[in-house]
């Protein structure tokens, strides 16, 4: 039924527009049935999850479950809570003035119900936006009871001139004030257990209870926890009854395609629309910067238990575009196209990013980055020029062996960090080979990308051994493997 929220301002008006008292949890599934029958999105904006995690959290919601998102960090846990909130009704209407957001048709606080009783109809009442009917707290081992549940309060008690017998000097806590709203509590297993333990009862029976004021007060809320596997081993764990008094459990994922993360990234980049406007990104490059994380999570330095983020490819995606902007400012140059040579910008995104096991500890930060990246380069390599085996005869000729004869009897190529793109190319193009190459394998590639695909054209072969590759301070120099070394003999 539709209520005219803003011309109803008290308890006498409200009664007469026919309004029903609904539970949070009758909201969220009432609404998610409309869109479900109306076949709209009911989490916009979270890509990769539409066959695996959005069912399942919609069957919890249609069951009314207190929910468990469990998942590795940056797999969007937080973001799934909060896009709950477009399932709740536009406004609710709640007693003015009440801390814990009473139905003015089903007080629960001693507040309301004084009220009520003293005004009758007259009760003054105020609306509620769903945007202010989500709550949010980071479980850290600092937060105690008193901050979720409540305590009593001395300065109520002295100014109010009442013993602490009353329940009127109770200060409520986080959760009694979101009363009829989301709660979310991240990273659960963080919260020490004893205060994990005073949850129970709100979760099951409704009640809370404040230094001995056990107050029947049956709060309506939708819980949503998240956390991550590993912190049932490493800072703590969710106690076993408070488990099993959550409904639905919930396991996230990363991506499972390039596809779908490239969404992502380009979806929570936050990017200047002047770097938009005056650098160019070949898909090549977006799909090298998610292979990225691909490799991370698979690589034998990184220690894949703590994840690999969303936020990496975010980040390094937001750096590439600054690092070819640089050179734009540089060169004063209006526009330029991304780079591979653009991708040693990315690195500080990765750095701080990963947690190395012991190995990688060996190889320190940035040569765990720089060897990901060179790992992404041959895994896309493969998809667009013929793959390059461990061991080949040497009677065979290959497709790269006239490139190769090319560096072994020249001098090779350096390309600078901060060449413009006039130069950029023409290093490039005086390379015979390459351009024999790209016109073999891939004659399509729009001219913009041409480029793009010449340089990993020579980093693919550097990483598969075919081609040395040096870094100094201002650029690379490819030259060939062992060339020189026989020339000098």
């Amino acid at each position: 039924m539709y209520v005219n929220y803003k011309e109803i301002t008290n308890l006498e008006q409200l009664k007469a527009s026919g309004y029903q008292p609904k539970k949070i949890k009758d909201e969220l599934r009432n609404n998610l049935i409309l869109k479900i029958k109306n076949k709209e999105n009911s989490f916009p904006g979270v890509w990769g999850y539409e066959n695996s995690v959005i069912p399942e959290l919609e069957r919890a919601i249609l069951s009314r479950h207190n929910i468990n998102l469990l998942g590795l960090r940056g797999q969007a846990k937080t973001r799934l809570a909060r896009l709950m909130v477009n399932l709740l009704d536009l406004y609710i209407p709640i007693v003015a003035g009440s801390e814990i957001n009473d139905d003015p048709l089903n007080p629960i606080s001693r507040y309301a119900k004084e009220l009520i009783k003293e005004k009758g109809g007259e009760t003054p009442i105020s609306w509620l936006h769903r945007d202010e009917r989500f709550y949010e707290k980071l479980a850290t081992p600092d937060v105690t009871v008193a901050d979720l549940i409540g305590d009593v309060d001395p300065i109520k008690a002295a100014n109010l001139k009442l013993s602490y017998a009353d329940d009127r000097v109770i200060h409520f806590g986080m959760i009694p004030r979101a009363n009829r709203c989301i709660f979310v509590i991240n990273e659960l297993p963080d919260l020490q257990a004893r205060i994990q333990v005073s949850l129970f009862n709100i979760l099951q029976e409704g009640d809370i209870q404040i230094r001995g004021f056990k107050l029947r007060l049956p709060l309506d809320l939708q819980f949503v926890f998240t956390a991550n596997p590993e912190d049932y081993t490493n800072r703590g764990s969710i106690v076993t009854p408070l488990k099993d008094r959550i409904g639905s459990q919930i396991l996230t994922h990363y991506p499972e395609d390039i596809a779908t993360a490239r969404k992502i990234t380009q979806q929570e980049s936050k990017l200047d629309k002047r770097q938009k406007d005056a650098v160019y990104v070949p898909d090549l490059a977006k799909d090298l910067l998610e292979q990225i994380s691909i490799e991370a999570r698979k690589s034998e330095y990184v220690d894949a238990k703590s994840g690999i983020s969303a936020r990496m490819s975010i980040t390094a995606f937001e750096n590439l575009l600054s690092t070819a902007e640089r050179r734009i400012l540089k060169s004063k140059k209006d526009n330029t196209v991304v780079r591979l040579l653009d991708f040693m910008g990315v690195i500080p995104s990765i750095t701080g990013k990963i947690e190395l096991v012991y190995e990688g500890e060996q190889e320190g930060a940035d040569g765990v980055a720089q060897i990901l990246i060179e790992d992404a380069v041959k895994s896309i390599f493969a998809e667009y020029f013929p793959k390059i085996e461990k061991l080949e005869r040497k009677d065979v000729e290959g497709p790269y062996d006239e490139l190769i004869s090319w560096f072994f009897n020249g001098e090779g190529v350096v390309v600078l960090d901060d060449a413009t793109d006039e130069e950029y190319k023409k290093q490039l193009d005086n390379i015979p080979p390459l351009n024999a190459l790209m016109e073999k394998y891939n004659p399509n590639i729009i001219k913009e990308d041409v480029y793009f695909f010449k340089e990993l054209l020579l980093w693919g072969l550097a990483a598969y051994n075919k081609l040395s590759k040096q870094r100094f301070t201002e650029g690379y120099e490819f030259k060939d493997l062992y060339g020189n070394y026989i020339k000098g003999l």
